[in-house]
């Protein structure tokens, strides 16, 4: 499926209001607040999940509070959390910031062979070409191992998110079937949203999951949605978010916050050892 209206709204509104800001005729990507906002430590939930499933079935973002990584898969929130385990958030918890769409593919494809992180970024590359083209992906399949990450509530006065993952648990999974979800996001988007990739993981068995920092794949169905429509902004009405400093330069922060695998503490818990909740 090919999209291609690109629609901006950017609604300063309460949950009561959101109805005030249709969604895209074709429901592209729809974001609540700004990756920069979440950086600098707005973590107020503002959208509910209930008003953000129906702006897409697949999708990525946190908690309120910070509280674990966000996993919208098929329409069903996850919610993984600093212990590892898997847990089923209620419809009425509040997200501070998320990145939703409706999934169709126009791009499939079996991986027959065995695939890392860094080659199926160059497959999805490939695929989707356009360098200016935003792409929503599936890589459902047996995997050898995976390595994925949450964050720990947050109290107030929240930190910033980079001083947050220096001390993330880092979990480990091995010989697990799973599905990674992602988006692929242009550059231009710094400071809005993540440019390049964007995964998190969820284990068939929701033995563990979370944000995705690296992963061997055995084999599995890659499925590529090109999307042309972004996007649906809901920016918070906090004071936080009103006077959060926006204007830095954070893409140093956001690299590092994405892509870090080094924290470990000693009592991180191993993510098989969760369980569904």
């Amino acid at each position: 499926m090919i999209r291609r209206v690109l629609t901006f709204c950017f609604a300063a509104a309460m949950a009561a209001s959101f109805a005030g800001c249709a969604a895209p005729a074709h429901n592209g990507i729809t974001q609540v607040a700004t990756i920069d906002a979440l950086m600098a430590g707005v973590y107020d939930g503002h959208m509910p999940l209930e008003t953000l499933r129906k702006y897409g079935d697949l999708g990525v973002g946190t908690f309120e509070g910070l509280d674990g990584e966000m996993v919208l898969l098929d329409g069903s929130f996850y919610q993984v959390r600093a212990d590892g385990k898997v847990y089923r958030p209620a419809l009425a918890v509040r997200t501070p910031f998320a990145c939703v769409t409706d999934f169709a593919a126009d791009r499939r494809e079996e991986l027959t062979a065995p695939i890392d992180r860094t080659a199926l970024e160059a497959k999805i590359g490939a695929l989707v070409p356009q360098r200016n083209r935003f792409c929503a992906f599936v890589l459902r399949g047996e995997f050898r191992s995976v390595r994925t990450r949450s964050v720990p509530a947050q109290k107030k006065p929240y930190p910033p998110l980079v001083e947050v993952t220096k001390h993330q648990p880092v979990f480990d999974l091995a010989n697990v079937r799973g599905t990674v979800i992602g988006f692929r996001s242009p550059e231009f988007v710094k400071g809005v949203n993540v440019p390049g990739y964007h995964m998190h993981f969820l284990a068939d068995d929701l033995s563990g999951g979370g944000h995705l920092l690296e992963f061997e794949m055995t084999r599995g169905t890659l499925e590529a949605d090109t999307v042309h429509e972004w996007l649906h902004v809901y920016l918070p009405q906090s004071a936080a978010f009103g006077s959060a400093d926006l204007a830095k330069d954070r893409s140093a922060d956001v690299h590092a916050a994405e892509n870090d695998a080094g924290a470990k503490p000693p009592a991180a818990v191993p993510a098989q050892q969760g369980g569904y909740r």
